[in-house]
């Protein structure tokens, strides 16, 4: 493999902070906008529209990683994943493995995530290991 040079964890934690302050945005406002007053004081959502916020979640991640090769938060911080067997773009599949595990790395406010990254040699989160990609400098 070319020599690459794998990120830190704080532009990744920053890339996924990015990431995830636009989809949890979108997610609260489409709630609170389409969702009905529940008995607690909340706003739910059931049948067909539960599913505009998952399509967002999946184009937001795995759509802009294979249309750009990177997510918005990866892009403003020059970072992206590159596949660990073929060395280039991440395949929908990867983009899909990594981001799966994206509720279990970000656990805790990332703990999970940053304790896996710390322990491996090439910065890897669980869904990375999962997906066989790294995250470099682009």
């Amino acid at each position: 493999m070319e020599n690459k040079i794998t990120v830190s964890i704080g532009d990744r934690f920053v890339a996924g902070l990015v990431d995830y302050s636009i989809i949890y945005g979108f997610f609260f406002f489409f709630i609170s906008q389409y969702g009905e007053p529940n008995s607690e004081g909340g706003y739910s959502i059931t049948g067909l529209p539960v599913l505009v916020p998952i399509i967002f979640w999946g184009f937001f991640t795995i759509g802009l990683e294979k249309l750009f090769g990177a997510t918005l938060g990866n892009l403003l911080l020059k970072i992206k994943p590159i596949s660990l067997e073929e060395n280039n773009k991440i395949t929908f599949t990867q983009s899909l493995k990594r981001h799966l595990l994206d509720p279990i790395d970000m656990f805790l406010f990332g703990f999970i995530g940053i304790i896996v990254m710390k322990n491996t040699e090439k910065k890897q989160r669980l869904g990375d290991l999962w997906a066989k990609t790294i995250v470099i400098k682009s």
